[in-house]
């Protein structure tokens, strides 16, 4: 793929795209690693993500899109590709009576805010979760006895040949860490949430309480991706890895987290071989001892 001739490509058919080539990963994910992106792309409407996706489609370039990449790891080779980055550039939030419609790259912490000074309730739970709309709708993120399946509504998606689907809840498909957007490749662009009308004052203290309980419990002093396994049915992944021993086991500069073993930390420096290998270690200590496997929730792309 020549990258200039491509970049170059994309800003004569979409005047003031934002792009970048070889953008350093690492900047753009909560582990704070990862090698470079060929191309970084940042749309600021559904119309320049479809435009994109048309040239890249023609040109047979992979894509892969991210929000805050908070529940991404990049290998240290990068990825050979295009990243299309839906955050900031993509965030605008409308209030419609008891329903919230925003587009994906919104912050779960924004949205919340957003949701209590307008008084609906129903988003406290997502307060703390540090990622984007989008994520969350992909992953059907949850915390603290709430997911997204609670509140989502509808979801404007595209697929990778720019062809726009408006979803039901139900054609979501959401599951325990999934939805039809991880499942079948879809991209989520914009979605609409219900919620409740409650008192602002009570909103906050429960999001306040939430984010407490938060910073008590997890290593948030430390560049992660949250939690690194999936809970296995009738278990905590967290409480299998301290009873195997592996609390504060540190492998070159990555290390299970001292306060929550859920956790696989980056203490600085850390490379995504050194996490690879530290989550492969523990994945065959807890099989060894407790015959349970862990599957990653962390996201994995890129080349070594």
């Amino acid at each position: 793929m020549d990258k200039a001739q491509l970049a170059e490509d994309l800003q004569k058919a979409i005047p003031g795209l934002c792009l970048r080539i070889d953008e350093p990963m690492c900047k753009h994910t909560s582990f704070q690693i990862g090698g470079p992106a060929d191309l970084m792309i940042w749309p600021d409407s559904i119309e320049e993500v479809q435009q994109v996706l048309w040239i890249l489609k023609d040109r047979q370039v992979p894509v892969y899109i991210v929000g805050n990449g908070s529940n991404l790891l990049v290998r240290d080779g990068g990825f050979r590709g295009v990243i299309i980055k839906l955050a900031e550039n993509f965030s605008r939030i409308t209030v419609e009576g008891t329903r919230i419609r925003a587009q994906v790259g919104a912050s779960l912490a924004k949205l919340a805010n957003a949701a209590c000074q307008a008084g609906l309730g129903g988003l406290e739970f997502a307060s703390g979760i540090p990622g984007t709309l989008g994520g969350a709708i992909a992953m059907n993120a949850g915390a603290y006895g709430g997911e997204m399946a609670d509140v989502l509504r509808e979801v404007t998606c595209c697929d990778l040949e720019g062809n726009i689907y408006n979803f039901s809840l139900e054609e979501m498909e959401l599951g325990y860490r999934t939805s039809r957007v991880r499942s079948q490749g879809y991209i989520a662009l914009e979605a609409l949430l219900q919620l409740v009308p409650e008192d602002q004052a009570v909103i906050r203290t429960k999001m306040n309480e939430l984010n407490r309980q938060r910073r008590e419990k997890q290593p948030l002093n430390f560049p992660s991706a949250g939690s690194t396994f999936k809970r296995p049915p009738g278990h905590y992944a967290g409480k299998l890895i301290d009873d195997a021993g592996l609390r504060g086991f540190t492998h070159g500069r990555a290390q299970v987290s001292e306060l929550h073993c859920g956790f696989v930390i980056n203490l600085g420096g850390a490379t995504a071989k050194e996490v690879l290998e530290l989550i492969e270690i523990v994945r065959k200590r807890v099989w060894e001892k407790f015959q349970v496997r862990l599957e990653l929730e962390v996201q994995v792309i890129g080349e070594d």
